[in-house]
């Protein structure tokens, strides 16, 4: 089914402007725990299994079951509000649609309901950033590895070094806030071929990053 969300190009991204009655919206902390909700989601849906088939067939239904919860918890907040959400699958990023539920016919957006694009609320949850906000998360990034290399030496620090370059330039997040599926695409994809690494950087790369994580105090997304 095609996703007939109105594109981001026309309209604008988040809030309403002078003409929207803010009471029209949800409060801004269901905004904030839709959003929390909907990346913890994508975490649990995108974690990887163990090795061993056994314990990952049962630790995927249990990460299946976990997303769907998290989903339901948040579709729950919104509903209280009128409130429903989606996620837009753009050709650079994904975004988080929060509409009105009077929007959506049959699974679909009607948009001859569509009175005020304003109230629909859409969240980046991955893509490139732009300006100050890429020049902020890359400054506490670049601190981030400097801590990393005062800890940890500098074979972790210049894996966790790489790791900042693929979160800023390819999602614009801090380092910490890197989900599993992130992670493995750090991993596979570009870390092999964008970093470059010493013979015992390369062996000890997936240890960096759950160095980054403890050293954030933060839990790694990447299945034990």
């Amino acid at each position: 089914m095609p996703d007939e969300t109105p594109d981001p190009s026309e309209a604008p991204d988040v809030l309403a402007d002078e003409e929207s009655d803010p009471d029209d919206l949800p409060p801004e902390p269901v905004v904030d725990e839709a959003e929390r909700l909907t990346r913890l989601a994508r975490e649990r849906a995108a974690a990887k299994p163990p090795r061993n088939d056994e314990v990952g067939d049962a630790d995927l239904a249990v990460d299946r079951d976990e997303a769907a919860a998290y989903r339901a918890d948040r579709d729950e907040r919104l509903a209280a509000h009128d409130y429903t959400a989606r996620v837009r699958e753009d050709e650079t990023r994904d975004v988080l649609v929060l509409h009105p539920e009077e929007w959506v016919e049959d699974g679909e957006i009607r948009t001859e309901r569509i009175e005020d694009v304003d109230r629909g609320i859409e969240i980046p949850l991955s893509g490139p950033g732009e300006g100050d906000d890429w020049a902020e998360i890359d400054e506490y990034n670049r601190e981030f590895v400097a801590d990393v290399r005062e800890k940890h030496g500098e074979d972790h620090a210049a894996n966790v070094a790489a790791l900042a370059d693929f979160m800023g330039n390819h999602y614009a997040k801090p380092i910490h806030d890197a989900t599993a599926g992130e992670l493995s695409e750090f991993l596979t994809e570009y870390y092999p071929r964008n970093a470059w690494p010493t013979a015992a950087q390369r062996d000890i790369v997936e240890k960096s990053v759950r160095v980054a994580f403890s050293v954030a105090d933060e839990r790694c997304p990447l299945a034990e």
